[in-house]
């Protein structure tokens, strides 16, 4: 069961106590109401089971065991790859990653599922689904292991199935095999707006369409090599998301596609939760920044009865808000543009009586220095800050369910003098196409792992009291 309502609860009470006969009903909304039961409902004369392992919506909160259950999550892409028992991969490093993370308090991780080998410049290499069909079955395998040391510290996970950017393939490549044409590559371009235009162009080839389920498929109704369970059936997975960060285009260009991209959310959901029932659903979309700038089509785009909850993603730097290089100067109008869009998706959250996680969000080093000797006290003063909104919102009985801070470097480490990621270099927070320590959270930040520790034991409190 993937949603609790209580109103369905006291009916099937009633219906009992009255000796009359409840047939099961599909449960509807009306088209303008974005509070709808999911189609894994129980039928209404059952009792609702209110402590799954699995994670679940009642209205606008999540519950896990038939407690509240707050998001302290980081981003990990390369949790499955650090998993591998082959080249890649680091299994010793991924326990100490998983340790420290435990010990800091982060009960959550955003993971990359699947990648797409590319001549993309700054694709990571290798992929995980090597051509139409064919899988690497050790990065796989590495996903498996990923998942069962994450049970093991009582840990959940979102696993994102596709990227509208280029660092993992993604929509892409899916574009450049069933067109025949050259993969765009904005690394080699530096034309952005064309190649957003032509990743949204994936949401209306039939053919790309076709293999992205079948790769959805694959995924979701996997057994892992490590302990046995299917995938649909492992509460440690909390979420499939349809892809990171998807769009319906450009600003400039997307708007007369947006009616495909809400189409695809909408079916799209409805196939994972028909595959998996008693797992969530989210988009991993940005927010109002990730759907052309328009909040009402954020609204629009995830009234979706499948889609189980919201996400957004703040970026003050990328956002052209925040210059590391002016901190003193920029910060603070950055932070004030930050408060207002946390409260604004929010605020869209309680209206449509669903959860919301602020699942990336992050700022460089001081000065803009990807050295990990240089200080963060910019970043630090955010993250506070970013987490006092949070906890004060969530205290309040808000929708916000939790975050995923962007993102996780632990013990990873380069010695690259561009700091640009190499095939065979560690991993880190940084994707590929960014240099290596731009918004990556070390073993060695001390004073930041401290701040999302308060945090997290924080929200704690938050919940005991519920």
């Amino acid at each position: 069961m993937k949603k609790i309502n209580n109103n369905f609860a006291f009916l099937a009470v009633l219906c009992t106590a009255l000796l009359l006969g409840c047939s099961k009903q599909e449960a509807t909304a009306p088209a303008d109401s974005a509070q709808v039961v999911s189609p894994a409902l129980q039928d209404p004369a059952e009792p609702a089971e209110t402590n799954s392992q699995f994670v679940t919506v009642e209205n606008n909160k999540f519950l896990r065991n038939g407690e509240p259950y707050y998001i302290i999550g980081t981003n990990f892409w390369y949790g499955g790859y650090l998993g591998s028992a082959g080249a890649v991969g680091d299994r010793e490093r991924l326990i100490k990653e998983l340790d420290l993370l435990k010990q800091t308090g982060i009960n959550n991780l955003r993971v990359l599922a699947v990648s797409e080998s590319s001549e993309l410049m700054r694709a990571v290499r290798p992929a995980i689904l090597k051509a139409p069909g064919e899988y690497d079955e050790t990065l796989l395998a590495g996903m498996d292991f990923l998942l069962d040391e994450m049970a093991k510290r009582d840990m959940t996970a979102v696993l994102y199935l596709n990227n509208f950017w280029q660092w993992s393939g993604g929509m892409s490549q899916y574009v450049s095999w069933f067109t025949g044409k050259p993969v765009f590559d904005p690394d080699v371009t530096n034309e952005w707006n064309p190649f957003m235009e032509n990743s949204a162009t994936f949401y209306r080839i039939e053919e790309a369409q076709k293999l992205y389920r079948d790769v959805i498929k694959a995924i979701i109704t996997r057994t892992n090599t490590i302990n046995g369970k299917r995938y649909s059936e492992d509460p440690t997975i909390m979420s499939w998301q349809l892809a990171n960060e998807p769009r319906p285009g450009s600003d400039a260009e997307g708007r007369p596609h947006f009616e495909a991209f809400k189409n695809w959310i909408h079916e799209t959901s409805k196939y994972i939760s028909e595959l998996a029932p008693n797992q969530l659903v989210s988009t991993g979309n940005e927010g109002a920044m990730g759907t052309l700038g328009d909040i009402d089509l954020f609204v629009e785009s995830h009234k979706s009865e499948y889609v189980d909850y919201l996400t957004f993603h703040m970026w003050i730097k990328n956002w052209s808000w925040y210059d590391a290089t002016k901190a003193e100067e920029t910060f603070e109008p950055a932070l004030e543009k930050a408060r207002n869009y946390i409260n604004q998706h929010i605020e869209v959250a309680n209206s449509m009586n669903k959860p919301i996680v602020l699942e990336e969000f992050g700022i460089e080093r001081d000065g803009g220095s990807f050295k990990l000797d240089s200080t963060t006290e910019y970043r630090d003063r955010f993250y506070a800050e970013v987490f006092n909104m949070l906890r004060v919102r969530a205290g309040a009985g808000d929708a916000i369910a939790g975050m995923n801070f962007w993102a996780w470097g632990g013990y990873g480490r380069t010695e690259n003098a561009d700091f640009m990621w190499k095939e065979g270099d560690d991993f880190v927070g940084d994707p590929p196409q960014e240099p290596q320590g731009l918004n990556s959270i070390f073993d060695v930040d001390t004073s930041t792992l401290a701040i999302i520790k308060a945090h997290a034991d924080s929200m704690k409190e938050i919940n005991t009291k519920k």
